[in-house]
């Protein structure tokens, strides 16, 4: 097998505020498996918390791993890129390269060969945090794009007044649209503020409330979950399949993504555990293009929740292969995970 890597910036086509401060775009590596005619193409959008804060750390980790010698199967390749210490999304992109060129091999779309389903729910469309006028316009554009659903980003450093302004501002211009309305707090709340802010969104018809309090603070969830006013989803703070039990008994789901857990390999565990745990399962996304939003998609029929968009937030996006159809982030029906690069 030959083994490339390419870098390429992607910019927002707006930029994203959350509780944690505002991206408009990065670098992220791209990564192709070939082996004879076929190439498996995956993707890293870097992160420190995911282990690699930048490209050249996530692409120098693969590079040593690889010069050892790669196992023969794929969950052994995970495991041993995991053991040897390569950041979560850099072992992603390997990992969903491999499964793109095993199906490939295959001739079959990867949602087939893992035998699933071409179907998913609605898929969420993020709106940012940002002041009430700017929501007032960007809200219709998201609608305008087919979305069904809207995630929106509170824990605003302004504090939950603020917070409450935009909600009351998506309310506004969502109204009549029927689009569902779930929220992302990213760990911007107090459990005071949690609480407040989940009895107050519920009764303006918010479905759920994800990473209400910030990691770290997992103790306080129990308390929390006691009296809840909405389902609580955590996300940064479940990261692998080994953390999922500690969660059972004091939220409703959990949120995984391929760039924090390493990839498909591991995101099928993580379905696992929680489905045997009674949680619900979400599938979400960082600064991804069509390459690892397809690799995503191609599990989308094992969730209750989706929220992979981030491709349709790109000007341009550098890929393709994962249509959002109907409000619904879709695989391509074609051998491998669907996802192709453009820039190839």
């Amino acid at each position: 097998m030959k083994i490339d890597f390419q870098t390429l910036y992607l910019k927002k086509r707006f930029p994203l505020r959350i509780s944690r401060g505002e991206i408009t775009g990065g670098e992220n590596l791209f990564l192709s498996v070939t082996d004879g005619d076929l190439t498996g193409w995956g993707e890293m959008a870097p992160g420190a918390t995911e282990g690699a804060a930048d490209v050249a750390t996530g692409q120098a980790q693969l590079e040593a791993f690889i010069a050892q010698g790669l196992p023969d199967a794929i969950h052994d390749i995970w495991a041993a890129g995991h053991a040897a210490g390569v950041g979560a999304c850099a072992l992603a992109a390997l990992d969903m390269a491999l499964w793109d060129l095993r199906a490939k091999q295959a001739g079959m779309p990867l949602y087939r060969l893992l035998g699933l389903a071409r179907r998913g729910v609605v898929s969420s469309l993020t709106v940012g945090i940002n002041p009430p006028d700017v929501v007032r316009d960007r809200v219709p554009l998201l609608l305008a794009q087919g979305a069904r659903a809207l995630k929106v980003k509170l824990g605003s450093t302004d504090g939950i007044e603020a917070d409450k302004a935009m909600f009351a501002a998506v309310l506004e211009a969502a109204q009549g649209s029927g689009a569902a309305l779930r929220v992302d707090a990213n760990g911007g709340w107090s459990l005071r503020d949690a609480r407040h802010m989940m009895g107050w969104l519920a009764e303006r018809g918010a479905e759920y409330i994800e990473q209400p309090l910030v990691r770290g603070a997992e103790d306080q969830l129990p308390e929390l979950f006691r009296d809840r006013a909405l389902p609580i989803f955590v996300d940064e703070s479940c990261r692998m399949s080994g953390d999922v039990p500690g969660f059972a008994q004091c939220v409703d789901g959990v949120n995984l993504k391929l760039m924090k857990c390493g990839g498909i390999t591991e995101a099928l565990r993580i379905v696992a555990t929680a489905r045997a745990y009674g949680l619900q399962t979400m599938i979400g996304c960082m600064g991804e293009s069509s390459i690892s939003i397809a690799a995503g998609a191609s599990l989308s029929a094992l969730f209750d929740y989706i929220d992979l968009d981030s491709h349709l937030n790109l000007d341009p996006d550098p890929a393709s292969g994962a249509p959002f159809i109907d409000g619904i982030t879709l695989p391509a029906d074609r051998p491998g995970h669907g996802g192709v690069f453009d820039h190839a």
